[in-house]
């Protein structure tokens, strides 16, 4: 019985393996690209835990909203003569989910501890003088908010 099946279930297989991959576009004329032979999986997380570095702000145009917002991170080192030191790290938080952006413009304060999941991007923003500049930024997927213990 179980090899009947095996055998049943073949072709079907050899079918959904030619599907393409869910949200790819398909082909609809001759001139589009073949889609690739081997479609592999890929992995962009990120995780920051930290505190807002400025209340976030309402960016883009009215079709095309965006929140962002800084997160402050930071590592402690310890030099070889004993000393302490501290680095902060701050990184930019773009937001495009529309419940999600508006949480975030509402509640999301100024100093509060927050945790922000997401993915990295890099790209170029060109500054008001015309000059062109790289960016980096965090695109949340979800953000955490904290309250401290005395509010």
């Amino acid at each position: 019985m179980m090899q009947q099946s095996k055998y049943l279930l073949q072709p079907l297989l050899r079918g959904l393996r030619n599907l393409p991959a869910r949200g790819a576009a398909t082909a609809t004329s001759s001139t589009t690209a073949p889609a690739p032979a081997k479609i592999e999986k890929t992995v962009n997380n990120v995780t920051i835990l930290g505190r807002v570095g400025a209340d976030p702000q309402l960016r883009g145009s009215q079709e095309h909203p965006v929140v962002t917002f800084s997160v402050a991170t930071h590592t402690n080192y310890k030099y070889e003569n004993g000393d302490w030191a501290q680095r902060t790290d701050w990184h930019r938080v773009v937001v495009f989910k529309p419940n999600l952006r508006d949480t975030v413009l509402e509640y999301l304060k100024k100093g509060q501890r927050t945790m922000v999941q997401g993915k990295i991007t890099y790209g170029e923003i060109t500054d008001q003088q015309g000059n062109q500049k790289s960016s980096t930024s965090i695109i949340a997927d979800d953000v955490l908010f904290f309250r401290d213990a005395n509010n």
